[in-house]
């Protein structure tokens, strides 16, 4: 069965989602809506030659039309609420960009409307795809009981947006909702577990320190530890800094159970495998996933999660990445940020009484 996109929102994300789209037979697009010609016409010209989109400069025009099966939301953090609520009134399947909001109170909303929707409710933390964190995830049974979870992200800072729009808290949520909801899905993936408590340290001591847009000073963070404790005794830990461009790699994480340890790079090629008993470890090539036919800016991840969101829609079954892996992963964002702005444990139940 041959499914028929709508991207709303064609800036740097919907562009990405367009170049898997294109890659993927049995897909096609047929509308593109954004508020900023130049986003559209970057949608456009993303096209090529393979799609002849209609073109609309609102979500709501776009969302009326009969040709459309399912929708890309990659639109600015703030506006997720206000799209989705328009989305629920069809009946379109939808894959909606992380965070899926920047509050608990907007989060709350669109999980709450998901349960009636009768289209499939996707949430784009794709990092789970990633060739080598996919291999870890499906090994975890062999270190044992999961006790530890350490997740390091050394990178480059936050890219321009259009109109600026990720310089400020208010927009994206912060830092740790923002770009940290993908590392707390993971580390909610890894530990069998219900997250309890979060305590966390970070500033803005690098990054946009002189950045001033209409008045305002850009206030998003480029740096934090996090650690996440866990109902079972488990615990996380996140490790953030964004002005770290010249790292290895991107990502390390490493997974550490009672009987041995799982580390795996981004990018990387390899699973690493330590057991305790002989206290030596083992290396196990991770072979490229070979369905993967657009690498973009997440190593193939991205494609890999549209292949998943397709056969939910022809396969009618759940969305393997849920609405509540999207809410617990804001969550546990905006108790980061809570955390550092008052210097105090945040506990989770106080987070969802709001």
């Amino acid at each position: 069965m041959s499914i028929r996109y709508g991207i709303i929102g064609a800036g740097m994300m919907g562009c990405e989602h367009i170049r898997n789209i294109l890659q993927i037979e049995g897909a096609d697009i047929t509308a593109i809506a954004d508020i900023n010609e130049k986003s559209l016409n970057w949608g456009i010209n993303a096209c090529g030659d393979k799609f002849s989109p209609k073109v609309f400069n609102n979500y709501q025009e776009l969302l009326m039309q009969d040709d459309i099966d399912a929708v890309v939301v990659a639109t600015p953090n703030f506006s997720h609420i206000d799209v989705m609520r328009e989305v629920f009134k069809t009946n379109k399947h939808v894959l909606l960009e992380k965070p899926m909001c920047t509050s608990l109170k907007d989060a709350k909303e669109v999980m709450d409307s998901s349960k009636t929707h009768k289209g499939v409710v996707w949430i784009g933390l794709e990092y789970r795809y990633m060739t080598t964190i996919s291999a870890a995830l499906k090994n975890l049974e062999s270190v044992g009981n999961i006790k530890m979870c350490a997740i390091r992200e050394h990178r480059f800072p936050f890219l321009k947006k259009v109109e600026d729009w990720n310089r400020f808290n208010s927009n994206t949520g912060g830092t740790l909702v923002e770009k940290c909801c993908h590392f707390f899905d993971l580390m909610n993936q890894v530990i069998p577990s219900d997250p309890v408590s979060v305590f966390a340290s970070g500033g803005q001591d690098v990054n946009h320190l002189d950045e001033i847009y209409d008045g305002k000073k850009s206030d998003i963070l480029d740096n934090a530890y996090v650690i996440v404790n866990y109902a079972n005794g488990a615990r996380a830990l996140l490790d953030l800094c964004m002005f770290a461009e010249g790292s290895k790699h991107e990502q390390e994480i490493a997974i550490t159970g009672d009987t041995g340890k799982i580390e795996v790079t981004i990018p990387g090629r390899e699973l690493i495998i330590s057991e305790r008993s002989s206290n030596d470890f083992k290396r196990i090539p991770v072979d490229p996933d070979l369905r993967i036919k657009e690498q973009g800016f997440h190593h193939g991840a991205s494609y890999l999660e549209h292949l998943s969101f397709l056969d939910a829609i022809n396969n009618k079954t759940e969305p393997e990445v849920t609405i509540e892996d999207g809410f617990m992963s804001v969550v546990l964002g905006l108790a980061a940020q809570q955390s550092i702005a008052t210097g105090q444990l945040i506990k989770i139940s106080d987070v969802l009484k709001g």
